[in-house]
Parts: C-alpha cells; sequence; structure tokens
C-alpha cells in the first residue's frame, strides 16, 4: 500500500469536494433557470455570485470551485399620464395608481419614478408609396426639423428607413442630426405599401439587437396613411414583434380628407398596444405640433419596475394594466410582454 504525501492528500480533499459540490451546483442552477425571467423595458437581468468579496478572490482555491449565477426578473414599464386634456402630470407617486401584471398585483414595485431624461433611440419610418405623394414634400421638411430639435450629440441616436413594397434604410443610427436630415431627402415617393412588414423588420433587424447595459428609450415613429396593401407578415405579428423588441410606436398620419378611414384606425391600434399614440394632422402646419407632441411625451414618462407574481418561464403572453386612482387621469403604457421561452438561451 502507497503513502500519500500531504499534496497528494491535498489533492484527494480538493477532488472530494468538487464531486461534494457538483449535483448543488447543477441543482440550484436548475432551480434558477426555472424561476428566471428576461424581460425589458420590460425587463433586466442581474447577475449575483454567492461568494463574499473574500471568496471570490483568486488567492482563496475554493473561489473557482463554486460560482453560482441567478438571474432576477424586473418587468420596467414606460407610461405616461395625462389631464383630461391631455397635459402631462408631473409630482405623481406609485399610490396615484394600480398596477396588474396578467390580472395580479406585483409581488413587489422594486422602483417607481419619473424618468425624464433617458437616451433616446428612435426609428423614423416615412411611407414613400404613390398614397402620400400629395404631402410628401412638407412631410420631409418636418421629420427634418423634428430630428434636429430633438437629438442630443452624444447622448440620443436615431435612424431613417423608407417604405412601399420593401423597406430601405437610408441612414443607420447615428448622432449626427445633418447626416439623418440629409438621408430623409434621399427618398423618393412611389409604389405600394408594406407598411406591417417595415415595422416587423425593424422591430427584429434594429431594436431587439439594439441592447445596452444601461436603461435607453426605444421608439419608432412612423410616417404613413395606414393602408397596408403588400406585406407578407400580419398586423398581429408587427405588434407582437414591436412588443417583443420594447419599442413605443408613434404613428402620424399623412391622410388629409378629414374622414376616419381604415388606415386610422390601424395607426391607432399599433400606438396604443405599444404605448403610443396616433395624430391626425389635418392642416400641415400641425404635423410639426405633432412632432413636438412626440417629444414632450418621450422625455416625459414615469417608469415602474417590478416583480410579477406566479411567474413563469412559459413564452406566453403576459397583460400588463396601469390605471390611475385619481379621476379625470388617463395612463397609456404597453398592454403586456412576452414572457421568455423555456428552451431560449438566455444571456449571462
Amino acid at each position: 500500500m502507497k503513502i500519500l504525501g500531504v499534496s497528494g492528500m491535498k489533492y484527494i480533499g480538493n477532488l472530494f469536494r468538487v464531486l461534494v459540490a457538483l449535483p448543488l451546483v447543477a441543482a440550484l442552477q436548475g432551480q434558477s433557470q426555472a424561476q428566471s425571467a428576461y424581460v425589458t423595458d420590460t425587463a433586466n437581468l442581474s447577475a449575483y455570485s454567492t461568494g463574499s468579496p473574500a471568496a471570490d478572490d483568486a488567492s482563496n482555491p475554493q473561489s473557482a470551485m463554486i460560482t453560482i449565477r441567478a438571474q432576477v426578473n424586473e418587468v420596467n414599464v414606460l407610461f405616461i399620464a395625462t389631464d383630461k386634456h391631455g397635459k402631462f402630470v408631473r409630482g405623481l407617486t406609485q399610490n396615484d395608481f394600480s398596477i396588474l401584471d396578467d390580472h395580479k398585483p406585483p409581488q413587489e414595485i422594486v422602483n417607481f419614478h419619473r424618468d425624464s431624461d433617458l437616451p433616446l433611440h428612435i426609428g423614423l419610418l416615412i411611407d414613400v408609396s404613390g398614397s402620400v405623394d400629395s404631402r410628401f414634400e412638407f412631410e420631409q421638411e418636418a421629420a427634418t426639423s423634428f430630428l434636429e430639435h430633438t437629438l442630443r450629440a452624444g447622448f440620443d441616436k436615431a435612424f431613417v428607413e423608407g417604405f412601399n413594397t420593401r423597406t430601405q434604410l437610408v441612414q443607420d443610427f447615428t448622432d449626427n442630426a445633418q447626416l439623418l436630415a440629409a438621408s430623409v431627402h434621399k427618398l423618393h415617393d412611389g409604389g405600394g405599401t408594406a407598411l406591417y412588414d417595415a415595422i416587423y423588420r425593424t422591430c427584429k433587424e434594429k431594436f431587439l439587437k439594439d441592447r445596452t447595459n444601461y436603461p435607453i428609450r426605444k421608439a419608432i415613429i412612423i410616417v404613413s396613411d395606414g393602408e397596408d396593401n403588400q406585406s407578407d407578415y400580419s398586423k398581429a405579428q408587427a405588434i407582437e414583434m414591436a412588443q417583443r423588441a420594447e419599442v413605443i410606436i408613434y404613428a402620424i398620419s399623412t391622410d388629409d380628407s378629414g374622414l376616419v378611414l381604415r388606415g386610422d384606425k390601424v395607426l391607432e391600434q399599433l400606438a396604443e398596444a405599444t404605448g403610443g399614440r396616433a395624430f391626425f394632422p389635418f392642416k400641415m402646419k400641425d404635423i410639426t405640433h405633432s412632432y413636438a407632441a412626440i417629444e414632450d411625451e418621450l422625455r416625459s414618462q414615469y417608469v415602474v419596475s417590478y416583480r410579477p407574481a406566479d411567474f413563469d418561464a412559459d413564452g406566453r403572453y403576459r397583460t400588463i394594466e396601469i390605471s390611475s386612482l385619481k379621476k379625470d387621469l388617463q395612463v397609456r403604457a404597453r398592454k403586456g410582454y412576452f414572457a421568455p421561452h423555456p428552451d431560449s438561451t438566455l444571456p449571462q
């Protein structure tokens, strides 16, 4: 029988601790994955280590042996509170609102505050189909003015797309208002309209991948008559992708008939489902007022962060209902979000 030296005994001891620890780590990680959520604007993830700072130090041999990361779900919702005249109401508190997630009060309200200075990430989608020909030049001027007055260099950024039967990115994300303005004037009108395709692909390709390590406000501003005659995707699919990408949709109608047309209802539905707003400027000068109202809303929102009750990572849609407990106050927020699917890969 061979007698082990001191170093050999240490090796056997360390190996034994690893073998004992592995089932515990696996069990805890499995439990963590089942209880975690990834839902941003909707959701923030935070990671923590079970060790103390001393235990995580590289000089401690056990720090390399057990590191457990858990994911904590917080649903973050931006919303607007207005009076009966449509004016933003400041100075409200958490106690002024009722909040329901999947028809149940949240397990815990983590944070509530007014946030007027988040960085803006904006997509400007301009309908260039033949149906908008009569007001196209003025709409270009109004869009240019909005970008020049809204974007703060080094802080906000935007991109510009034109769409008819297809979507064309004429300027990618930038904080340079001059580049954005120039790109707006490169657009030429003509062709059919694939509005839902434009929303779906823009949210998926530009905003779903637009992840930062700090809070941002993501919005699409659509300038269109709302008529769609070419899309492969449906309106419901476009709304779902916007909700998954945590994008607020604002819409400015190009319809100047004075009548309530089918396209107007579409624009209202797109905006309402995502917590945005639709504008119907009858006169040319009203378009600039619409842009000013959008800018004011983007800078004047409340944020509530909460942990939902009875949460399951089952991939289904969960509703959000925020209402005011004060008389004559209206609340506008997105209608819900999609829980992560249990088979999805969550970022670490």
